[in-house]
Formats: C-alpha cells, sequence, structure tokens
C-alpha cells in the first residue's frame, strides 16, 4: 500500500542547505527561452504561463515551491523528454518510464509487466547479460528497477560525467534487448523465487491481496497484483512474453527524464544521438472497462497467514483516481486520521486503548479508479471487532464534523514539507517528473501540484469521507496467523535433546 506522505527523518542544518537554494516563495516562473519545449524556474509570477502553454494555476501566498528547471520535447519517434537541470550536486539521475503496468495485462497472463521488468537486464547485442550493471557500478553509480499497476521504470543515478553512457544503455535496450526464450526462463525463476519470499513468506500481503480484490469486485486492472500469481508465472508462455514486450516498449510508450548537474544543449545532443534510431511501435492505448464500484459490503473474509505472528484487519474502498480534487481531499483525511503519534488512529488504538500496534490509512494512488485503505495490525490486547467499532467512530466524526483547524493545520504542513523535501534529490525528482509527464501528459504540473492540497478545505474533507468512506461500500478482511503443524514425533524428541 502506498503512504500519501512519507514520513522525514530529521534533517540536519548541512542537509537542509541544498534543499533551501531549491525553495522559493510563491509560484513557478518561465525561464528565459531558447530551450526546446520553454523552461520552468522559480520565482513570483502571477501572470507567467507554463512551458506548455497554458495559464497557471494560483499559488498560496507565502507558500515554497519547488524550483525547476525544466526544458520539454518529443522526439520523432514519439519519446517524451524532460531535462530537468540543477548544479546543486555533481550528480546526474536518468529515468526511463514506460507506460505499461500489471493494468495492462490479460487475465491469466498476470505478472507479465513485473516479469519484463527484470527481462529488461539479460543483455542486448551490445551489452551482454549483467554487463549494463557492472558499467554504472564500475563508474560510481547505482541503479535499480520497479513496476506498478500503473508503469514500469528504470533508473540510474551517476556521477554527472557519465550522463553519456547512461544514455547510451538505456537507448540500447529500448532499441534492441534479447528476448530470447534463455532469458525468459531465466527471470521466470527469479521471479518465482521473489514470490515465494515477498509474497508466501511475507505476512499480511496475501490479505492485502484479498482486499484489492474485493475492493475492485472484478474490476481486472487492479484486482490483480502486480507479481502475478505463481499459477500465472508456471503457465507463462514466451511467446506471450515477446508479444508484450513488442506491444509496449518502445519511445512513443515512453518517458526519459534527466536531472541533475548537466548543460541543456549538450543534454539535448545526446538524447538526439542515442535515441533518435530507436523505431517506435504500433501502440496499444489501454482501454478501460469502466468501474462502478462495489455495489454492496463485502462482509468480513478472512485470510490464514502462516507468516503473520498478530492478527489484523483492513477496510478498503473504492476511490476516485489520484489527481481527482475529491483524491486530495482523501489524502488529507489519510493524514489526518493516521499520520503521526498524534493521528487520530494512532491516538487512540495504538497509545490509548493499546488496542494495535500499527494503524494507516493510505490511498493507493492509481492513475484509474483508486482505493482507500485503512490497516491495523492487532496487539495482544486487541479484538478485531473492538478495533474496527474504533475505525468507524473516527471515521464517523470525520464524516459528520469534519477535520478541526488543528488537524488541517498538521495535515497541510506535513503535507507540504514532505512534498518539498521528496524532492531535494534529483532521483527523487526524476521518477517524479517521470509520473506527471507520463500519467498527466505535463511534467511542469509537479511544481504546483502541493497547491492543489493547500486548496483543501475542512469541508471538502469532511465531504470526500461522507460519499466514500461508507459501510454499504466496504470491503473488508482480516488476517489470522495459521498455527503451524503439530511437530512430528522425531522432531520433538530432538528439540528435548537440545533443549537438554
Amino acid at each position: 500500500m502506498h503512504s500519501p506522505h512519507p514520513r522525514l527523518a530529521a534533517a540536519s542544518l548541512a542537509a537542509l542547505l541544498p534543499l533551501l537554494a531549491l525553495l522559493s516563495p510563491g509560484g513557478a516562473t518561465a525561464a528565459p527561452s531558447g530551450s526546446a519545449g520553454g523552461t520552468l524556474g522559480v520565482a513570483p509570477r502571477p501572470n507567467a504561463a507554463t512551458a506548455s502553454g497554458s495559464a497557471p494555476a494560483q499559488t498560496l501566498p507565502g507558500a515554497l515551491r519547488p524550483k525547476l528547471e525544466l526544458t520539454r520535447l518529443t522526439l520523432a519517434n514519439g519519446l517524451r523528454v524532460v531535462l530537468d537541470r540543477d548544479t546543486s550536486s555533481p550528480t546526474v539521475a536518468v529515468a526511463v518510464w514506460y507506460d505499461v503496468g500489471s493494468r495492462n495485462e490479460k487475465p491469466g497472463e498476470g505478472g507479465f509487466a513485473h516479469l519484463f521488468e527484470h527481462m529488461m537486464f539479460e543483455g542486448t547485442d551490445k551489452v551482454p547479460r549483467g554487463e549494463h550493471d557492472k558499467i554504472i557500478e564500475g563508474r560510481g553509480g547505482k541503479l535499480n528497477a520497479s513496476t506498478s499497476e500503473d508503469w514500469t521504470r528504470y533508473w540510474e543515478m551517476m556521477p554527472s560525467s557519465e550522463l553519456a553512457v547512461t544514455l547510451f544503455l538505456e537507448a540500447d535496450r529500448m532499441r534492441s534487448l534479447k528476448v530470447t526464450e534463455e532469458a525468459f526462463e531465466n527471470q521466470r525463476k527469479v521471479v518465482q523465487e521473489e514470490y515465494r519470499m515477498r509474497v508466501d513468506g511475507a505476512p499480511y500481503v496475501k490479505g492485502y491481496f484479498r482486499l484489492m480484490e474485493l475492493v475492485y469486485d472484478g474490476y481486472h486492472p487492479y484486482a490483480h497484483p502486480a507479481i502475478g500469481s505463481m499459477k500465472e508465472l508456471d503457465e507463462a508462455k514466451f511467446a506471450w512474453v515477446k508479444s508484450f514486450h513488442d506491444t509496449y516498449y518502445g519511445p512513443n510508450g515512453a518517458v526519459l527524464v534527466i536531472s541533475g548537474d548537466f548543460q541543456v544543449d549538450q543534454a539535448t545532443k545526446l538524447v538526439h544521438q542515442y535515441f533518435d534510431p530507436v523505431k517506435s511501435i504500433t501502440p496499444t492505448p489501454f482501454t478501460d472497462q469502466g468501474y462502478a464500484g462495489r455495489a454492496k459490503a463485502t462482509g468480513v473474509e478472512t485470510v490464514e497467514d502462516a507468516a503473520a505472528r498478530t492478527p489484523s484487519t483492513a477496510l478498503g474502498w473504492g476511490i476516485p483516481k489520484d489527481g481527482d480534487d475529491e483524491h486530495y481531499a482523501l489524502e488529507l483525511a489519510a493524514a489526518i486520521l493516521s499520520d503521526g503519534e498524534s493521528s487520530r488512529l494512532h491516538k487512540k488504538l495504538v497509545r490509548e486503548l493499546a488496542w494495535a500496534q500499527h494503524a494507516e490509512a493510505s490511498t493507493e494512488d492509481h492513475r484509474g479508479p483508486d482505493a482507500f485503505v485503512i490497516d491495523v495490525r492487532l496487539s495482544e490486547k486487541g479484538k478485531a471487532e473492538d478495533v474496527e467499532k474504533a475505525v468507524w467512530a473516527e471515521i464517523d466524526s470525520l464524516a459528520k464534523a469534519g477535520p478541526t483547524p488543528a488537524e488541517m493545520a498538521k495535515a497541510r504542513a506535513k503535507i507540504e514539507h514532505s512534498f518539498l523535501f521528496g524532492l531535494q534529490s534529483n532521483l527523487s525528482r526524476a521518477l517524479a517528473l517521470s509520473k506527471y509527464e507520463g500519467q498527466r501528459g505535463d511534467a511542469t504540473l509537479l511544481a504546483g501540484e502541493v497547491d492543489k492540497y493547500l486548496a483543501v478545505t475542512p469541508e471538502r474533507v469532511k465531504a470526500a469521507v461522507a460519499k466514500w468512506l461508507r459501510r454499504d461500500k466496504v470491503a473488508q478482511v482480516r488476517v489470522v496467523p495459521k498455527a503451524p503443524p503439530p511437530p512430528s514425533a522425531s522432531s520433538t524428541i530432538k528439540s528435548a535433546t537440545e533443549v537438554k
């Protein structure tokens, strides 16, 4: 589950100085012209236009905004490019975002997007298997990749002098990845082992998977997990995976972001040099089946979990997509319910009643219909029925009376600061910009995102909670620890001997 507002570790003054250089009161302003696609900097700008030419949203007085110097361009093959120049550290981050996730998978073919995330490291005609990692790490960098329901992305963080080799590597595997049966079988085994570790061996994961099935009630794009199932991995055919690659992994289905210390003209030249030769693909747009939400509550479902040590209870609802006005209000509701020790659920369930070890409210942040989840891990004193009554009491209070002024002030402050601190590093900005360019069509929207949260009123929180977090629409799963099988006579004797 995605926490909407990551908790921030205490930062020293030394750590704060680079960030303060990136912040300025007011909104974003158009920087001097001359770069392809336009640029975006920071300063008060009541009448300026964004790089895309649209009128800016009004910013709230006194608020800090990220200082972004952006250049956006689109290559002839359809690759969208965002250049984010920031010379405060001699590093550069490269992110490649592909418009494919588990929502694009057919029923029975779950896990393909995640499987292909792994296959992208299997080598090309020019770069043998394993060499991509060695080149990056050998030049002082790091790299990784991840898959969600909505996207797949790859990134490298490098010294700024290594931008050219990084772009070469990403363009090379976009153009000529070795999609072979041998590579497929190698990565099938890797993903199956990952499934055993992160699903079979991890507590509460299967309960969460079941909750999503119930929340989405037959809406396949989000009802199945991004990692797929062991059955689907076992039955996957190489031809299916090859077709999946040919359908989604091309420049016109991707976004390239470069963030950090570089010269815009030089970076633009390198992008054209390495990515212009990559041929576009025939796109297959995502077809939304439509999701009306649950018709009624599910009742309580119970999932036994051998990895869980204590019971948990989770409630879930379908809500509007990420970026919707009501979604911002529900994210504030999540913060009020569970962000910090003074939040409602933590204060009541963890501190006062000691019924829970942990209580979290969060949104999944999907680009399509989203989900709101409340997840409570019980303590030895807690009973699921009592905990659920206490959770509903807090939901009802928000729906009827709304949040207090103090709660709104705290939630807004946490959101604003976590948003800004979350953009401090070149890598975090590259990943965020790739999402905004890829999912919302314009990376410059990131600069005004915090205003959407700060504009939420107590009345909007109250109305959104009352409308969406309802008893007659809730999905509910309780996880209970599964008792281990009784020991055999031989193991009992062995244990007794060892104790002696």
